[in-house]
């Protein structure tokens, strides 16, 4: 008797333990969700935010709100997640340019992605373009880096920041190519395309959305899909590659969500379900077209091997390219 009584409490004890998390899964969630964005509204990122919100709050019977939070190469919006319950009620969006290289340019970074955060899935994924202004001489990859062969430092590339996707999309053309390029910081996008349909500089990595009007006026063009394969909406556009580029220079990127570290794995799984769902339907599929986004989820654990991966990537380069923003 006293066996069945000591293995009988055990058992009480167990369900005890279990039953909070239980109800969590069955009630979560019971008031609205925020996500925190670094992206400044109307930018690619946060309109692809507030489409997955829209949809999202009906099937998970709560409102997703999206909380804008720019500056401090994002860290005010990182800190503002970090510190939050981890609950589930408290989100936050990265990308993947701020996972894989932050760690490696800065010497005193506030935040680690994999240690302060557990992932829940990737959003979208996307590739880049190479653009030129309408007058440039050059038709194909190969022009361009014939040019910087020729003359070393000859050739500028344009960047909407220091360690910006553009700076290292030059950097890793350089180094696969061994070429030598001068880069030519602006301080925003819209400033780099004007620049670069100006002939300020001689070429650029772009994205349909912050190049589009551009484009579309016919004062710069699209020389190459900086990806491994052409670009939806812009199928006349040769991959990198076609035109004459190394096979393996690509310049892309992913965003995702992640919740502070130590929320309810249940409710990870929930949210990542739910997620993928709204990703794959037809009107968000419609929607990423326009930014040229291909939706990219996966699971919590393959988006942990992801991030690792992100971080492994970018640090040989950065390290020999000397580059620190501390």
């Amino acid at each position: 008797m006293k066996r069945q009584g000591f293995f009988g409490a055990v058992l009480c004890a167990l369900i005890a333990q279990t039953a909070p998390s239980l109800a969590q899964a069955q009630t979560y969630p019971v008031r609205p969700i925020k996500i925190v964005t670094p992206f400044p509204a109307g930018q690619g990122p946060d309109v692809l935010l507030r489409n997955l919100a829209e949809k999202l709050g009906p099937v998970l019977g709560q409102p997703v709100v999206v909380e804008n939070k720019p500056g401090g190469s994002g860290f005010i919006a990182f800190q503002a997640a970090r510190t939050a319950a981890p609950d589930g009620y408290t989100l936050v969006h990265m990308d993947s340019f701020h996972i894989g290289t932050q760690p490696h340019l800065f010497d005193k970074l506030p935040y680690s992605a994999t240690r302060d955060f557990d992932p829940i899935t990737p959003l979208v994924r996307n590739y880049f373009f190479v653009a030129v202004s309408a007058n440039s001489k050059w038709q194909t990859m190969s022009d361009l880096i014939a040019a910087a062969k020729a003359k070393p430092k000859s050739v500028s590339y344009g960047s909407w920041g220091v360690a910006s996707p553009a700076h290292l999309g030059g950097l890793m053309l350089e180094a696969s190519t061994g070429i030598q390029m001068t880069h030519v910081p602006y301080k925003e996008s819209s400033q780099l395309y004007t620049g670069l349909a100006m002939g300020e500089t001689d070429w650029a990595i772009a994205s349909a959305a912050t190049a589009g009007p551009m484009l579309q006026s016919g004062k710069v063009r699209f020389l190459a899909a900086a990806g491994p394969r052409r670009i939806g909406g812009y199928d006349k556009v040769p991959t990198a590659a076609e035109s004459g580029a190394p096979k393996d220079w690509t310049v892309g990127g992913w965003n995702g969500l992640l919740a502070p570290k130590g929320t309810p794995k249940d409710v990870i799984q929930r949210l990542n379900t739910e997620i993928a769902k709204v990703m794959q339907s037809p009107e968000i599929r419609e929607k990423l077209t326009i930014f040229t986004y291909e939706p990219y989820t996966m699971s919590s654990s393959e988006m942990s091997k992801l991030m690792e991966q992100e971080q492994a990537y970018w640090g040989p380069l950065i390290q020999r390219s000397k580059i620190k923003l501390d």
